[in-house]
């Protein structure tokens, strides 16, 4: 069960415990009261941590994504140069093998 899940899990028995609190005890208007504002604020930090969670969530996704394409990216622009890298060595190879021929020849 993750972090978020267990607060989730605390708060939603906090709140039925506020509930039953405000029903089973007498207590006086003003302290009921207190509770409810207490029970709604609780509510409203509640719905405010999810849609935090929901758009971090949303954020990581896109981050991920992104981060998978510059991989992608990266690993082409390697390839590439690797190719480079292979027809360079080549060309030096011809090269060599060209000054040997004509070194061959002028003697």
């Amino acid at each position: 069960m993750s972090i978020i899940e267990k607060k989730e899990k605390n708060l939603n028995l906090l709140i039925s415990k506020l509930n039953s609190l405000s029903l089973t005890y007498s207590q006086p208007n003003y302290e009921i009261e207190k509770i409810k504002t207490e029970k709604n604020e609780i509510l409203r930090q509640k719905i405010e941590i999810e849609n935090k969670n929901q758009e971090l969530v949303r954020e990581h996704k896109y981050l991920k994504e992104k981060i998978k394409n510059l991989q992608l990216e990266v690993k082409k622009k390697f390839e590439l140069e690797d190719n480079f890298n292979q027809e360079i060595d080549e060309l030096s190879k011809e090269t060599e093998d060209l000054v040997t021929e004509i070194e061959k020849w002028q003697m």
